[in-house]
């Protein structure tokens, strides 16, 4: 058997010896699992894989709150910009414009007729289908006739 160290007295009664040696077993068995656990591979891979994981999940969902107010800040921008080239507009060009969309539509209301009495059936419903994605879609294509027709009133002002 080994030598105490010299700094620790030596147990006076086999009760205080029989607790000694229960708190180095104690002691020694921690030791003996953290020991055991640097080993673990697989068991820290695990860990590591899951920590990463849950800080991509952290920074893709700051990633998308970024983006979403990026996204609503433009989109403020947006049309902001569009009410200002609106309303640099000259009256002609409004005037323009509203004529253009009337006579657009009247043209549009004469193929629809004439597209009903001489287009065939199925070619029909799939006509419908693509007009009731347009009409569930309209504020995005009104936001792209705005868009031409401020490019167009730009255009014709440099040119």
């Amino acid at each position: 058997m080994t030598q105490p160290p010299h700094d620790k007295p030596t147990a006076s009664s086999p009760e205080e010896l029989r607790e000694q040696v229960e708190q180095t077993r104690t002691a020694l068995g921690g030791t003996v699992q953290a020991l055991a656990a640097k080993t673990d591979v697989k068991a820290r891979a695990q860990e590591k894989a899951a920590e990463v994981k849950e800080q991509a999940a952290a920074k893709a969902g700051e990633l998308k709150e970024q983006a979403t107010v990026k996204a609503v800040e433009l989109k403020a921008k947006a049309a902001g910009l569009a009410h200002q080239a609106q309303d640099r507009l000259p009256d002609p060009v409004k005037d323009k414009a509203a004529q253009a969309a009337e006579q657009a539509r009247a043209k549009a209301a004469q193929a629809s007729q004439l597209w009903q009495e001489k287009a065939p059936g199925p070619v029909r419903e799939k006509t419908a289908q693509g007009a009731q994605l347009a009409r569930d879609n309209r504020n995005l294509l009104l936001a792209a006739g705005v868009a031409v027709v401020v490019w167009l009133a730009c255009r014709s002002r440099k040119g």
